[in-house]
């Protein structure tokens, strides 16, 4: 049985607190893992949301603050002490090779796995697998950064009542699909277009080009707000969105459900948002998203939830 859903590791943005831990996200697709920036302390935070380095198989970096990469060296070393038996790709800058380098080999450990580099300089594709296409676009903040978005190829859901109505069972289900037809069925005839779920990841960035491109259509969009809306010129100064910022971004992407995380530590854990809940939980995170128009399902993230991607429309 598939599974598509995002456990969130840690929610803080440049300083930890009580609460929050630094970045990290795991999306779960299929069965795919992808660790999305992994900040200071993400291998004990994998052990206490039950993720084992067995289930990675991507590691994708945004840029080189520490609060979002520090915790690769412990990462990378996990996967090769548990001997990952799976090719397991990094992406990151290449601007910032000079970074993975020293995160990789910060200390002496025993290389059993060979750790695919695959460092981005620019807009574009940067794999295909059955399951997903990984692009990546350029974003704007104060050192090189890029978001990341998985599109599941489109396809087509068998009907079956059509399927009856045209005597079509068994193997020669597989027979149409495969050939598009059969004794004069068209696959149309009997099924309906399913298109692929769209998944996109964007943290530290002001507002540009690529926050568009990534939020475009997505089912599922987990983007930063690091402060408030009253906060928007501190926001801008340093390379961050608002609250109210990222929901605009995703009510004219008409994203589904939007994840709103990597607070600033200005704000009280218990007061500007809520580690009680998902959905509509956050305090002055999730009123300020609900005034830029947003209606779509919202979650204020905290450390250790799970959000499942939402199911087909």
């Amino acid at each position: 049985m598939s599974l598509r859903e995002l456990v969130i590791l840690g929610t803080a943005s440049q300083v930890p607190t009580r609460h929050r831990n630094h970045n990290g996200y795991v999306l779960r697709w299929d069965s795919d893992g992808i660790l999305f920036d992994p900040g200071e302390g993400t291998q004990r935070q994998m052990v206490r949301a039950g993720v084992a380095a067995h289930d990675l198989n991507r590691i994708c970096v945004t840029h080189f603050h520490g609060d979002h990469s520090l915790g690769l060296a412990g990462v990378i070393q996990r996967i090769n002490l548990d001997r990952v038996p799976h090719q397991v790709t990094a992406h990151y800058p290449r601007s910032g090779q000079r970074f993975f380098d020293r995160l990789r080999y910060a200390t002496a450990y025993r290389e059993t796995v060979a750790l695919t580099e695959a460092p981005v300089d620019t807009d574009g594709v940067l794999a295909r697998t059955p399951g997903y296409t990984l692009t990546a676009h350029r974003l704007s903040h104060p050192v090189e950064s890029y978001g990341y978005r998985l599109t599941e190829p489109d396809g087509r859901r068998m009907l079956p009542d059509r399927l009856a109505a045209h005597g079509i069972k068994g193997p020669d289900v597989g027979r149409l699909q495969r050939d598009g037809a059969l004794n004069g069925v068209t696959l149309d005839e009997v099924s309906e277009a399913r298109p692929g779920q769209r998944f996109a990841f964007i943290m530290d960035t002001r507002l540009c080009d690529g926050v568009h491109a990534l939020a475009a259509g997505c089912d599922l969009l987990v983007i930063e707000s690091t402060f408030l809306d009253e906060d928007q010129r501190l926001a801008e100064e340093h390379g961050h969105l608002t609250a109210g910022q990222a929901a605009r971004v995703a009510r004219e992407a008409g994203v589904r459900h939007l994840v709103l995380t990597h607070f600033s530590q200005r704000y009280s854990d218990r007061g500007g948002t809520s580690r009680s809940s998902g959905a509509e939980s956050g305090g002055e995170f999730a009123r300020q998203a609900r005034a830029a128009g947003y209606t779509g399902e919202l979650t204020v993230a905290h450390d250790l939830l799970r959000v499942p991607v939402p199911k087909r429309r």
